[in-house]
């Protein structure tokens, strides 16, 4: 199995993710540093960060190999005709590099009147959403009359020539069936390495059940890291939002204090079945620049 290490945003002091000349910093380090992936959020309402498809749009024009994710990019709310469309544009723009990956909600609670869907109808709207992204991406003529979309002979171009696998977040067991049954992959975030055993066994359960299989290697989570000489207040912050995450969990079991416990916290992923890692700073750093020499030499030996 192929285990790749790509790389959230890092931000920079106080700032976010970045645009402009920022976001061009990151991605020219990354393509430098021979990172395999950037994972851009989908973080509406947040300062210092731009739309997760026109950030990777931009990413693909500076860069000739790295690859390009959403991590994760909101379906329910959005129309997945303009979805696959943009998809689509993407990657004829950097061919073999697009790695989209889809949720449920907005991560940010002022985000969420943002993405509207009929009360209680979220999960139905992101599955149909989700079907019809996949008929766009893969069908020259789409016709769909389901619940929530009405489609006659509708088509995005270019269709990628090499189908687009179309990975979820989430990390609850019904999240887990979804996978299994209409989905590619999983990228989790905010769980433990046992939890994550759990729920790869549990998408492979629903993916039998629905005749179907998930590639061995279409398996991954975000990872949080403190990098060493974090300040101690940072961390206290980190912690405090791992909690508002994960309230059932210690949220030590949520962040890596230093390189050599991601490293072992990266093997321990890897013997629960994961091969694909974001790596995000849990903390500020002062340099991107350092932060990625350190994780070149800490964490990138780990890829095979």
């Amino acid at each position: 199995m192929k285990v790749r290490i790509g790389v959230g945003s890092v931000p920079v002091g106080v700032q976010g993710p970045g645009v402009g000349p920022d976001l061009a910093d990151l991605v020219d380090e990354l393509e430098a540093h021979r990172i395999d992936s950037v994972w851009l959020s989908d973080l509406v309402s947040a300062r210092h960060t731009t739309d997760p498809l026109i950030g990777l749009a931009y990413a693909a024009g500076r860069t000739e190999r790295l690859k390009l994710g959403t991590g994760v990019l909101v379906l329910p709310g959005r129309n997945p005709a303009l979805v696959a469309a943009q998809l689509a544009g993407l990657a004829a723009l950097a061919p073999g590099r697009v790695l989209p990956a889809f949720g449920v909600r907005p991560a940010l609670a002022p985000d969420r009147t943002m993405f509207p869907v009929p009360d209680g109808r979220r999960a139905e709207a992101f599955e149909e959403a989700l079907v019809v992204v996949r008929a766009l991406l893969t069908r020259p003529s789409v016709t769909h009359h389901g619940e929530f979309f009405q489609f006659d002979e509708a088509s995005v171009a270019p269709l990628p020539a090499k189908p687009l696998d179309l990975w979820l977040g989430g990390r609850l067991p019904v999240g887990m069936r979804r996978i299994g049954r209409l989905a590619d992959g999983w990228l989790g975030s905010f769980v433990t390495p046992e939890e994550a055993a759990v729920c790869r066994s549990q998408i492979e359960a629903a993916a039998a059940e629905a005749g179907r299989e998930v590639e061995e290697d279409h398996y991954g989570t975000n990872v949080l890291v403190a990098p060493d000489g974090y300040q101690e207040s940072d961390l206290d912050a980190a912690l405090a939002t791992a909690l508002r995450r994960r309230k059932d969990v210690d949220p030590d079991r949520l962040i890596c204090r230093g390189w050599a416990a991601a490293r072992d916290e990266l093997r321990r992923f890897v013997d629960a079945g994961l091969t694909k890692f974001v790596v995000r700073p849990a903390t500020p750093v002062t340099s991107r620049r350092d932060f990625l020499d350190q994780l070149t030499t800490e964490l990138l030996p780990l890829q095979t």
